[in-house]
């Protein structure tokens, strides 16, 4: 069922459950009993004065028409992404520092024991994968307020563990806030999980945490140092591990993916010898791992290399390179991936096409995206770049009617 088809009390429902509202907290928001929530959200009981509809939508922070199911001015399905008010939560969560809680009088946070405190960060990295954003950014939110304070009451052993997990949820806020154009967020938030890894005693999660630090960095355009940060710490651990590491396929997918890291930041410095001399060290390391692994949620192996390689590639401005990477990719190897990587390569391969002006299979690379993650390109700046640039230099009209259609989706015109 499409979203404006959905009856409006589940439209609250969705909305009050994103905002980590309680019936009962929504109904004293807007000065009704939860028994009446409990009955619009059933669809028992009717909405039918705007005068109602505009104190619900103002207590959810959303716009009225949105909240009535009908377009508002920049329709880029709200319903799929994290909205402005989730990044505004998850900026006042790092900005916080809750662990410090009896020294500020804040009232204290109830943790969860870590084995459910393990499972939530596990449901928020699958949610990632998926590009499920909605279901993510509640569980990112509840999770920066937990693991800082499940790491401070932790005794012993379980505080390295907690640490383990609290950087994991920093790495996953900056990945997500990078994607959303947010930089110096999503560069705060990696070196948080940079803190924290070094606490946990595990060198392989301060090798992930390092590339995270390092793609803000790229984000911020410091490519030199995005470069060299990653290549030094990936040969870090090959000599901290030493021997082991070449039959420990963590290992392997973790400095394979400092060297990819490393490539994709070379490449936007134009430096192509050393962006394919980081690509063909990372397929040595790929071929040992093998493809379906995804150690450290890395999903690194042989296709990954080349998925970096077709990305590196259009950052060099070698459009038609990348396409010929593409198409030696097997389709059951690309379809393996998890629906994030699938959708960023097809974003790649879109600027790859216009690249070299073939916009027609630069907005099929855009449809089939969509197709295997619909928030990862509804919800993101640079898709919305993307098409914006098919639609402009197709003259809007010689696009393709799905390509059009999925523009109009996005709120996007010529």
């Amino acid at each position: 069922m499409e979203w404006s088809d959905q009856p409006i009390g589940r439209r609250v429902a969705y909305w009050r459950q994103r905002r980590g509202m309680s019936q009962q907290v929504f109904a004293d928001a807007i000065g009704k009993s939860k028994s009446w929530v409990d009955k619009v959200e059933r669809g028992v009981r009717r909405l039918d004065k705007f005068s109602v509809l505009n104190e619900i939508a103002d207590a959810l922070s959303i716009d009225t028409q949105q909240l009535m199911g009908r377009d508002v001015q920049r329709r880029n399905d709200h319903a799929n992404c994290i909205d402005q008010v989730e990044v505004d939560n998850i900026r006042a969560s790092l900005e916080r520092y809750e662990r410090l809680g009896k020294y500020l009088g804040a009232a204290p946070i109830e943790t969860p024991p870590l084995p459910e405190l393990r499972k939530a960060v596990n449901h928020a990295w699958y949610a990632y994968e998926k590009a499920n954003y909605p279901a993510l950014a509640r569980t990112l939110i509840d999770l920066l307020k937990a693991a800082p304070v499940a790491e401070e009451q932790a005794r012993g052993d379980a505080r390295a563990e907690a640490a383990g997990l609290l950087t994991q949820v920093y790495q996953i806020a900056s990945t997500v806030l990078r994607k959303l154009g947010e930089s110096q967020l999503a560069w705060l938030a990696a070196d948080r999980a940079i803190g924290a890894a070094q606490r946990c005693d595990d060198p392989l999660l301060i090798g992930i945490a390092t590339t995270r630090v390092a793609n803000a960095l790229r984000s911020l355009g410091r490519f030199e140092a995005a470069l060299d940060l990653n290549v030094q710490v990936a040969h870090g651990i090959l000599t901290e591990l030493g021997v082991e590491a070449k039959n420990n396929r963590a290992a392997l997918s973790v400095y394979g993916a400092l060297l990819l890291q490393g490539a994709m930041a070379a490449s936007l410095t134009g430096d192509a010898a050393t962006t394919r001399d980081l690509l063909d060290s990372a397929q040595q390391a790929a071929e040992q791992v093998g493809d379906g692994a995804n150690y450290y949620w890395t999903s690194f192996g042989p296709t990954n290399v080349e998925l970096h390689r077709a990305a590196a590639y259009v950052e060099l401005g070698e459009g038609r390179m990348a396409l010929q990477v593409h198409q030696r990719i097997p389709d059951h190897a690309l379809a393996a991936l998890v629906p994030e990587r699938r959708a960023h390569h097809f974003l790649d391969l879109a600027r790859g096409c216009a690249q070299i002006g073939d916009l027609e299979r630069a907005g099929r690379a855009l449809l089939a995206a969509d197709q295997a993650a619909t928030s990862e390109i509804r919800c993101r700046p640079l898709a919305h770049d993307i098409l914006t640039d098919v639609l402009r230099r197709g003259n809007g009209t010689k696009t393709p009617l799905p390509v059009r259609q999925l523009a109009d989706r996005m709120g996007i015109t010529a």
